[in-house]
C-alpha cells in the first residue's frame, strides 16, 4: 500500500454508494485526479488496484456532519487505525480533516507533515475536501494530496 487515506467518518452518502467521498460536491476525487493521486474518479477499487491508494475513516458510523461524532468515538477509531496501518504498513498515511486529528493527537496541529507517526508511517494532515469547507480551494486540495503523491513516488 503507497497510500492510506484516512477520513473523519462517512457521510450518508458515501455509505450508501459504497465510494468514500462520493458525493458529487466532494472535491476529494478531483483533486487526487489533478494531483496524479488516482486515475480513474470515484472508484476506490481501482485506486487500490492500480495506485496501491486505500481507503478508510476514523469513525465508522454515518453521520451528516462529522461534528455530530463524539471524542470518544475519535479516540476509539484512532486506536483502530494504529493497528490498522501498523498492519498494512502504507509508506504515507493522509488524514483528510484537521478535526478528527486535533481531537485525538494535537489539538494545535496545522495541515502538512506531523511529527507523529501512525502504526509505523508518515502522517500527512490535510483541510477537509468537503464542499462545505469554503476555506480550501480545489487548487488547495490538489497541492496537499501532490504532497502525499510525491512522497510516495519519492519512497520508491
Amino acid at each position: 500500500m503507497q497510500v492510506l487515506i484516512v477520513g473523519l467518518n462517512p457521510s450518508p452518502y458515501s455509505a450508501d454508494s459504497g465510494i468514500g467521498y462520493g458525493r458529487p460536491g466532494n472535491r476529494f476525487w478531483p483533486a487526487a485526479l489533478k494531483a496524479g493521486l488516482v486515475s480513474v474518479d470515484r472508484d476506490p477499487r481501482h485506486a487500490l488496484s492500480h495506485h496501491g491508494v486505500g481507503m478508510t475513516d476514523l469513525v465508522r458510523r454515518t453521520t451528516v456532519r462529522a461534528d455530530e461524532v463524539e471524542r470518544a468515538e475519535f479516540e476509539a477509531g484512532f486506536e483502530r487505525i494504529q493497528r490498522l496501518v501498523a498492519w498494512l504498513r502504507p509508506k504515507v498515511c493522509c488524514f483528510i480533516g484537521l478535526g478528527g486529528w486535533r481531537q485525538v493527537v494535537d489539538r494545535k496541529a496545522v495541515a502538512g507533515w506531523q511529527t507523529d507517526f501512525v502504526g509505523g508511517s508518515p502522517v500527512y494532515v490535510m483541510p477537509h475536501t468537503s464542499g462545505l469547507n469554503a476555506h480550501s480551494r480545489l487548487e488547495d486540495l490538489v497541492e496537499h494530496l501532490h504532497v502525499v503523491s510525491a512522497m510516495t513516488d519519492a519512497a520508491k
